[in-house]
C-alpha cells in the first residue's frame, strides 16, 4: 500500500501509476479520476478496445432542459424526452443483445398463458435483437438490465448479466462495462441521439471461463439438450452431405461399367 501524506489516499503500490488525483492542500477533495472498470480483454478485438470510463459531470437545471431541447431537435426517429416538473426527465434507449449463452424463459408466460407453471426453456437470442426502453433519468443500470431481463420473460438472475457502453471515435471502437449506480438515460442526453456516438450493450456479466457453477440444475439441464439437439443436426446435415458424395459416385460408376 502507498499512501499521500497529503490528502490521506491510500492504493496498492502497483496502481498508482493508473490513479490520478487532483486536490487542495487543505485536504478538500475537488476532483478524482480513477480508472473504473473496463470491457475484459477476452472481449476485445481489433475494433473493439478497452476505453476508460469518463469522469461523471453534473448538470444543472437549465443545462438539462438546454440538452433535452438541442437532443430532441436532433432527433430522427420521433424517440424525444421529456423533463417533467420536478426536474426528472424521460425518454428511450435502445439495447441491443449480444448474448453468447442461451437464456433461460419461463414456457407460460413466454407463451402468453396466465397460468403459472415451472416449466422453463432455454434458448439462444437471435443474433442483432434491439430492444427499446422507456426509462426515466433516475432509473440506474441495474433497473435497466432487470427491465429487459422482465420483458423477455428471462428466469435467469441478472447479476449474470452486464451493461456495456460503445462509442465511435476516429475509426475506433471503444467498449466500457457501465457500473450498476449510473444512469443510462443521462448518458444518453449527454452524448445526443446518434447511436454512432454511443450505443448500449448487454453481455453476460461472467468474462473468459465459463463458471458453470452458476448456473442451476433445470439450466444445465437445459444446456445439455441444446447440445444434445445442435449434434443431432450437424450428424444429419454430415449423413446428407456424404450421401450426396456416395449418389454422384455411384451414378459415376454405372456409367463407366455400362456396357457399350
Amino acid at each position: 500500500m502507498r499512501g499521500d501524506p497529503d490528502c490521506r489516499y491510500t492504493c496498492h503500490a502497483h496502481c498508482q501509476d493508473l490513479v490520478h488525483l487532483g486536490c487542495r492542500r487543505n485536504g478538500k477533495l475537488m476532483d478524482c479520476l480513477a480508472p473504473h472498470d473496463t470491457l475484459d480483454s477476452s472481449y476485445s478485438s481489433s475494433q473493439d478496445v478497452q476505453k476508460e470510463r469518463e469522469p461523471h459531470v453534473y448538470l444543472s437545471k437549465e443545462e438539462v432542459k438546454e440538452k433535452i431541447q438541442s437532443y430532441n431537435s436532433s432527433v430522427t426517429d420521433k424517440l424525444k424526452m421529456t423533463l417533467n416538473a420536478n426536474g426528472i426527465y424521460t425518454g428511450f434507449i435502445k439495447v441491443q443483445m449480444e448474448l453468447c449463452r442461451p437464456i433461460t424463459v419461463q414456457s407460460s408466460q413466454r407463451q402468453g398463458r396466465c397460468a403459472p407453471s415451472s416449466q422453463e426453456t432455454a434458448f439462444y437470442l437471435p443474433e442483432g435483437c434491439v430492444n427499446t426502453l422507456h426509462i426515466s433519468s433516475t432509473n440506474t443500470v441495474r433497473e435497466v438490465i432487470e427491465a429487459l431481463l422482465k420483458k423477455f420473460f428471462v428466469a435467469d438472475n441478472p447479476a449474470k448479466f452486464a451493461l456495456y457502453k460503445r462509442c465511435h471515435k476516429e475509426d475506433q471502437v471503444y467498449t466500457c462495462k457501465l457500473s450498476d449506480r449510473e444512469h443510462p438515460l443521462y448518458l444518453r442526453l449527454v452524448a445526443g441521439p446518434k447511436t454512432e456516438m454511443l450505443s448500449f450493450v448487454l453481455r453476460e456479466h461472467e468474462t473468459g471461463e465459463v463458471m458453470w457453477e452458476a448456473f442451476s440444475i433445470p439450466e444445465l439441464q437445459n444446456f445439455l439438450r441444446i447440445l444434445d439437439k445442435e449434434e443431432s443436426d450437424q450428424l444429419q446435415l454430415l449423413k446428407n452431405r456424404y450421401a450426396a458424395y456416395r449418389g454422384k459416385l455411384e451414378e459415376a460408376l454405372r456409367g463407366v461399367l455400362k456396357p457399350g
